[in-house]
């Protein structure tokens, strides 16, 4: 396992799962864990312990509300935790920060404990930037990588040269 995903509720789900798409498309293995920083601190640093012990080596964590996660975690280990600021919605409605709360939490981290921080909801790119934090180590990553950036920039090209009217 090469990057673990963190999740605070399995509410997160639906939108965490966009990093583990992403990292399944690059042929990347991962581990997914539901573990509230909040209500199982101690199982959370547990696990921690684990995901390093199996050779883990970024760390994707979403969390909304208070969104103390992505930066728990970051106080228990120095691999890179990158954090996914998540819209905190119950059924049928918000919380009316619209995912603001989390990304400020996230963001703001403390001196010398440094959280990598997304835009709220953005897990894919959480994935992609796992994937280049990868790729300093394994070149196959990197090549997956390199193909994929000249794929869609050659797709922009094709989509930005044709003429149409506003």
């Amino acid at each position: 396992m090469k990057v673990a995903i963190f999740l605070g509720s399995k509410s997160d789900a639906d939108t965490m799962k966009k990093a583990a798409d992403v990292l399944n498309e690059f042929g990347v293995d991962y581990k997914a864990y539901v573990i509230s920083a909040h209500r199982a601190g101690d199982v959370l640093v547990k696990t921690i312990k684990e995901v390093e012990a199996a050779g883990c080596e970024v760390i994707v964590a979403g969390a909304g509300l208070s969104a103390a996660l992505p930066g728990v975690i970051a106080s228990r280990t120095v691999l890179p935790v990158i954090g996914v600021p998540l819209e905190c919605i119950s059924p049928g409605k918000s919380n009316g920060l619209a995912g603001m709360d989390a990304l400020l939490s996230i963001v703001q981290m403390p001196p010398q404990i440094p959280v990598a921080t997304v835009g709220i909801g953005n897990a894919k790119n959480a994935a992609y930037l796992a994937l280049e934090i990868l790729a300093i180590k394994h070149s196959d990553i990197k090549e997956r990588l390199v193909e994929f950036r000249k794929k869609i920039t050659a797709d922009a090209s094709a989509a930005g040269a044709t003429g149409f009217d506003l």
